[in-house]
């Protein structure tokens, strides 16, 4: 269990991060989401000690990262894929890597295949693009085969096939007990394979939940036609809001299946009806709209 408790940070009269508490637990993937400027990677740095907080803590099994013996056996990183020599070769920047943090050097070779570089080992990480650097980042965080993984943005530079080969990973990874902590700007990526959500705004928690349950804060959209689109109106209840134009309706807070035993209870025809699940990506919008830096006309 790694525990967040009222992490604050300021940059001069900014707030960056403002008393931020919530919980990982292992076993899952946890997304970490908001719009930038949010203080998603200044929180995330302070949970491995790359920046001091003014405030607040952070432990891991009741332990704080500046404790623990041997950091890289339990957490792995990625804050920064760009974060290493470029003329170094993948194999020898893996090397220090393993040196720096007691790792045998045997994990280098492993960690390699693991994440797909195995033909690029003596290339320089100069030439490398930006999802092969990514890759590298990653194969860093897993040298000490850690029991948590901590990622920002780590799909960037990515292509399709690499995307999903991180999914699956990541996913695989927290199934085998793991806890991953992961930021990203996909949100219909993240839906695909995050259990839980922490979704901040402006350096505040705004919701610490399942993804079901922040996909749910979005109602269902139930599209209707009918030849008598006055009668069915007013046969829905009060709660139900309504947009109407000509014999189509389109219902907020109701279900199709509702609709359909209305319409088929009081003899009113229906051409169409179809039903739109809330999603993801509208629910988080909804919940971050105000503390966006920028927003779109």
């Amino acid at each position: 269990m790694i525990t967040v408790s009222g992490l604050t940070k300021h940059y001069g009269a900014r707030t960056a991060v403002d008393d931020l508490t919530f919980t990982l637990a292992a076993g899952r993937v946890t997304g970490f989401v908001g719009p930038n400027g949010a203080g998603k990677s200044t929180t995330m740095r302070m949970m491995v000690g790359l920046t001091r907080p003014d405030g607040g803590e952070v432990r891991y099994d009741n332990v704080s990262y500046t404790d623990l013996r041997h950091p890289a056996r339990l957490v792995g990183a990625v804050l920064d894929a760009r974060c290493m020599h470029p003329g170094r070769t993948a194999r020898n920047h893996l090397r220090a890597m393993a040196a720096m943090s007691g790792i045998p050097v045997g994990r280098v070779e492993e960690v390699l295949v693991d994440v797909g570089l195995e033909s690029a080992v003596d290339q320089r990480a100069g030439g490398f693009s930006l999802g092969m650097r990514q890759r590298l980042a990653l194969a860093g965080a897993l040298l000490g085969e850690p029991q948590v993984l901590l990622l920002d943005e780590p799909s960037n530079g990515l292509d399709p096939d690499g995307i999903r080969w991180l999914r699956n990973h990541l996913s695989d990874f927290a199934d085998r007990g793991g806890t991953v902590f992961v930021s990203s700007h996909l949100i219909g990526e993240l839906s695909m394979f995050a259990d839980d959500l922490v979704v901040v705004g402006a350096g505040k928690l705004l919701a610490a939940e399942t993804v079901e349950a922040i996909t749910a804060r979005q109602a269902a959209t139930v599209v209707v036609e009918t030849p008598r689109p006055a009668d069915l109106v007013r046969l829905l209840a009060a709660q139900v809001t309504v947009e109407a134009t000509g014999d189509r309706l389109v219902l907020r807070g109701t279900t199709k299946v509702a609709v359909s035993q209305l319409a088929f209870e009081n003899g009113i025809r229906l051409v169409e009806l179809s039903e739109t699940a809330g999603s993801l990506e509208d629910s988080l919008l909804d919940m971050t709209g105000a503390s966006a830096e920028f927003a779109s006309a």
